[in-house]
């Protein structure tokens, strides 16, 4: 390891205040506790019920996964570094760093559009994509291919990252920030490309592929699935007169699957947004409020992770019995 540097001006704003401090730690618990319940009670259905997989419950599941994964590798290690703890890593392992940021934070990007392209599929098709115990066992092989291409495709583009990065000086250059890996150098790890126009590229790059594609298409399938359901809607009342529509039972249990796909995507969004215009204006302005700014960027970037689990308890049954159990049993000790 290299010898002991100074921690950057962001965090010791963030360690010398209170507030900011406590809301930081309060984030990283709560990204880190809320995705591992979501991994632990909704694969545990998925694992002790017999004769049906439910796509969505698997998509859920690998979406909390990229969130704890992004969680426990980036946030929390943000944390620690402001605790004072201050690790400065070796050049090589400043090379599997960096490439494990960028690989988990775009992955992350595209588990959280593929929900939304998920239930724009699902009401398309109309019929719930569901495996009985006539069929295979365990989710449609389209499924897991679209997993397999999510990690696969993603660690392709990461190779460029865990290449061009090395340990750097103290606060080395806060210049280059790619949105969908870090917002500042971490333990002493920072780009190294070849040149300030190849740097750029790869960072221009990141910001098309990894945010604002995902982005749109996320805009796209919400829009496409809210326009389904007001369809179904208008023939719901022609459906029951006939009685062939086994779809239109699942009308209001659709709708609220598409309001929690659309408050997720919201929360999204708002988080790139504001992560997007305060490392930009850093960037590019570098007035008297950058700091605050850069502060504002280092929240927004875990915001989704960490009340993604909470959007999703609202929506989920088994979520919300698994809470509502947890806080009857917590007022039961102290009634």
């Amino acid at each position: 390891m290299a010898p002991e540097r100074k921690p950057s001006s962001v965090s010791q704003s963030i360690s010398s205040s209170p507030f900011y401090f406590t809301l930081y730690i309060v984030l990283v618990v709560l990204g880190n506790v809320g995705n591992t319940t979501v991994i632990t009670v909704v694969g545990e259905s998925l694992l002790r019920e017999t004769g049906v997989v439910r796509s969505s419950d698997v998509i859920l599941v690998n979406m909390a996964f990229s969130n704890l994964l992004v969680s426990l590798v980036r946030n929390t290690v943000v944390m620690v570094s402001d605790l004072g703890v201050e690790i400065f890593l070796s050049r090589d392992m400043c090379h599997l760093m960096m490439g494990i940021w960028v690989w988990l934070r775009s992955a992350n990007v595209w588990s959280t559009f593929f929900l939304s392209a998920f239930h724009f599929q699902t009401l398309r098709r109309v019929a719930p994509p569901v495996i009985t115990l006539h069929g295979p066992r365990g989710p449609p092989n389209s499924l897991i291919l679209g997993f397999v291409l999510v990690w696969s495709l993603n660690f392709i583009y990461a190779i460029p990252a865990f290449i061009f990065s090395k340990n750097g000086d103290e606060n080395s250059t806060e210049t280059l920030m790619l949105v969908s890996s870090t917002t500042r150098p971490l333990m002493g790890c920072i780009w190294d490309f070849p040149s300030a126009y190849s740097g750029l590229a790869f960072a221009t790059s990141s910001m098309v592929i990894h945010e604002s594609i995902p982005i749109c298409l996320m805009n796209i399938t919400n829009l496409g699935s809210l326009l389904t359901l007001y369809a179904h809607g208008h023939s719901r009342n022609a459906a029951n007169k006939s009685q062939d529509a086994p779809v239109v039972t699942r009308i209001p249990a659709e709708r609220r699957a598409a309001k929690v796909i659309l408050a997720l995507n919201i929360l999204f969004i708002s988080s790139w947004g504001t992560n997007v215009i305060s490392v930009n204006y850093f960037n590019y302005n570098r007035g008297s409020s950058t700091e605050f700014l850069l502060i504002v960027a280092r929240f927004a970037n875990m915001s989704f992770i960490a009340f993604s689990p909470i959007v999703l308890a609202v929506g989920h049954r088994k979520l919300r019995a698994f809470i509502k159990s947890v806080l009857s049993g917590i007022l039961s000790l102290f009634g």
